[in-house]
């Protein structure tokens, strides 16, 4: 037996060796009879160098001109540079305290790092001490050129998308044109320097530019690896310097998911995306404090829930009647994980975070009803409301709303028919020319088609994320009237035949934006001008007022007790400690807040004495703008909201019923009389804001 296997083995090994040679033959004769591409000549190697140059030169040019215009209209807006220190912490908003201590807020020990998402604090206070700038610039004018900085970074970002998926450099221009006469609508720098969104938002718009790229179909090797590299640093930074990033992800997740369902050639590649996430999630995890909000996010669910998915498919031939059963099944099986993984996280994985965000959409899509201060306080914010008239206006008024309709219906009409062809086992073209008109084709048009409908879709609801979705409005609207892909698509389905269709293409996609251009500079650059030219001034003398007396008067050890954001803006321009914080994504502190604010309910002195006093308050500020406040929704005044929190107005028929024997605590408390003069006594007022002592010794005298 053993002489008979010899030969046996050996003849298996040599029919192996023998396949093997044939392939690798194969393979040789297949490299040998392709041929090789001719060098370019030289000319057209200078052409595309004179192009890529001129078009980062653009690009960099546009976001440094951004980037100094902020400047000069944030100097204008407030004259900053004349401003006391005092004043320009007013006009900045935002917090400071970049160690987690318990000199914040009265009673807790906080990780201010974390639960303020102060992590790019941290990182702009190194760089300032690094690089030596605390002898040549203020603190605050470092702070301020980093975050203008990020906004000529973000407007770049656009800048490259939109090239990159046109082709030419002027879809930037008009992009970073776009971007700046919509900027009400396109950013809320203007409004607030320090805002979260500011810092990340670059990164993510850099994110989108290198995903773009990463999901080209003709991109080189050395193209793929930079784009992939660019994607992981700046999907790691985006999500450390956002709370909220994981969700926005979340999105970009599922547009990707619905590009590899759709099998569009870049399911490797897609897989690859969905590994950054997994590292972005765990690494953020570890350096975040153990943030238990990313490990139950619903981003890390669905990534998990696709892994499991690839490894359970089956290898089966493309465009047969199996393989389509197969796709549905296996979207199927996606929602499915991603749905019960969720829910397994959330048991074993004990966290508070981000809670009250799911209350709130049950309620604002009225899948339930509350009473509840916060979160009707919170359905009130004109962020969190429906769009108004006025931004369709606006947009529409740049040319913006118009052309970005127009060319979202072409691709996504393109998109479908692409969709239809491959279900339907039609083979296609693996290389798109433009005499083809299949811009609906392309990976990464499909992904941006999928993303801004998501987008736009939670913007019309919530008016707030219309600074996610517009900005990418501008850069789609850009490249398309740029694209002689997207005009060629058109003329093909309207079967042009008098005109030879790419030549009215190339024609199309230079004067189009040449013609938008040049009437968005005629009517918006005066304006632009006129708002750098007009000097305006921050003003609100009682304010400052308020901030002095405090520094200059209070005991350093006192706590002081008021509406969140005026406590946000006492801790950053006194360092005082106060009972609570503009934040919301504590339940802790969303009750103290709640508590707080009974100061303006028509609650009895005692009670009011017992809240503050629980919280170690020794100065009470009662606002006037609160305390009298005439709102424009119905019912959405603070006082309002406070009395059907606690059953004392209630609304029948168009009468209310008034439950309460006390007054408004607010109004009581200024007129002096017994009992509210026993708990409280009046130290400091101007025309704004009202400081009451909180007595420690109560007197019961009449």
């Amino acid at each position: 037996m053993a002489e008979e296997e010899g030969p046996t083995v050996e003849l298996r090994q040599r029919r192996k060796l023998k396949s093997s040679e044939n392939k690798e033959s194969a393979k040789e004769e297949k490299i040998h009879d392709t041929p090789m591409p001719e060098r370019a000549p030289k000319h057209v190697l200078f052409q595309r160098f004179a192009k890529i140059f001129i078009g980062c030169l653009a690009a960099v040019t546009s976001g440094m001109m951004y980037a100094l215009y902020l400047s000069a209209y944030h100097e204008r807006k407030f004259w900053f540079s004349n401003r006391q220190e005092l004043e320009r912490e007013i006009t900045f908003q935002g917090v400071y305290e970049l160690t987690h201590n318990n000199k914040t807020v009265s009673l807790k020990t906080i990780n201010a790092v974390q639960q303020m998402s102060l992590y790019p604090e941290l990182i702009a206070s190194v760089l300032y001490q690094a690089t030596g700038s605390n002898e040549i610039i203020e603190p605050v004018y470092f702070y301020i050129g980093i975050v203008f900085g990020l906004q000529g970074i973000y407007v770049t970002a656009l800048f490259v998308t939109s090239w990159l998926m046109s082709g030419t450099w002027l879809a930037g221009m008009l992009t970073v044109a776009w971007f700046i006469i919509n900027r009400v609508d396109t950013t809320r720098i203007e409004y607030s320097i320090p805002l979260r969104e500011n810092w990340a938002l670059p990164y993510f718009a850099c994110q989108i530019a290198a995903l773009t790229g990463y999901l080209k179909s003709n991109l080189n090797t050395y193209g793929e690896r930079f784009c992939y590299l660019l994607m992981s640093a700046s999907t790691y930074t985006f999500m450390m310097m956002w709370e909220y990033s994981h969700y926005l992800l979340f999105l970009q997740a599922i547009s990707l998911f619905l590009l590899d369902s759709f099998s569009l050639e870049q399911s490797e590649k897609v897989h690859e995306v969905y590994k950054i996430y997994i590292f972005s999630l765990f690494l953020g995890y570890l350096l975040q404090f153990e943030n238990s909000a990313l490990l139950v996010s619903p981003l890390l669910s669905l990534v998990v829930a696709l892994m499991l998915a690839k490894c359970l498919q089956l290898n089966v031939k493309k465009g047969t009647f199996i393989a389509k059963i197969m796709k549905v099944i296996n979207f199927y099986l996606v929602c499915t994980l991603t749905v019960t993984l969720n829910i397994i996280m959330k048991m074993f994985v004990p966290h508070k975070e981000n809670g009250h965000m799911l209350k709130f959409l049950e309620v604002k899509f009225g899948l339930n009803m509350t009473k509840n201060f916060t979160m009707n306080w919170l359905l009130c914010q004109e962020s969190l409301q429906a769009p108004s008239q006025d931004f369709f206006l606006r947009l529409t008024q740049s040319s913006l709303l118009p052309f970005y309709v127009l060319v979202l219906i072409i691709c996504f009409l393109s998109m479908m028919q692409v969709i239809f062809r491959r279900i339907n086992g039609k083979s296609l073209k693996e290389t798109i020319t433009l005499e083809d008109g299949r811009i609906g084709g392309r990976p990464e048009i499909i992904y941006h088609v999928i993303h801004t409908i998501l987008l736009g879709s939670l913007a019309m609801v919530i008016e707030g994320l219309k600074y996610l979705w517009t900005p990418y409005v501008c850069m789609l609207a850009a490249f398309g009237v740029c694209s002689p892909e997207l005009w060629m698509t058109l003329f093909k389905w309207l079967r042009l035949r008098t005109v030879h269709p790419v030549l009215l293409a190339l024609i199309l996609s230079m004067a189009v934006p040449t013609i938008i251009g040049l009437s968005l500079w005629k009517e918006f650059f005066p304006r632009l001008m006129t708002e750098l030219m007009e000097l305006q001034e921050f003003y609100d003398p009682d304010t400052v007022e308020l901030m002095t007396w405090i520094k200059r008067q209070a005991p350093v050890a006192a706590v002081f007790a008021g509406s969140p954001q005026l406590m946000g803006a006492i801790k950053l321009c006194t360092g005082w400690m106060v009972t609570s914080l503009p934040l919301y994504n504590d339940d802790d502190l969303l009750k103290r807040n709640e508590n707080i604010y009974q100061i303006y309910s028509k609650r009895s002195a005692e009670d009011i004495y017992k809240i503050l006093t629980s919280y170690k308050a020794n100065y009470l500020i009662v606002e006037d703008a609160i305390c009298n406040e005439v709102g424009t929704m119905r019912g959405c005044r603070v006082k309002d909201l406070l009395d059907i929190a606690n059953g004392h107005v209630v609304c029948e028929e168009g009468d209310k019923l008034t439950y309460s024997k006390y007054g408004r605590f607010c109004h009581e408390v200024k007129i002096n009389y017994s009992p509210y003069v026993n708990y409280f006594t009046r130290v400091y007022w101007n025309r704004s804001y009202f400081v009451y002592k909180i007595n420690t010794v109560i007197s019961f005298q009449s």
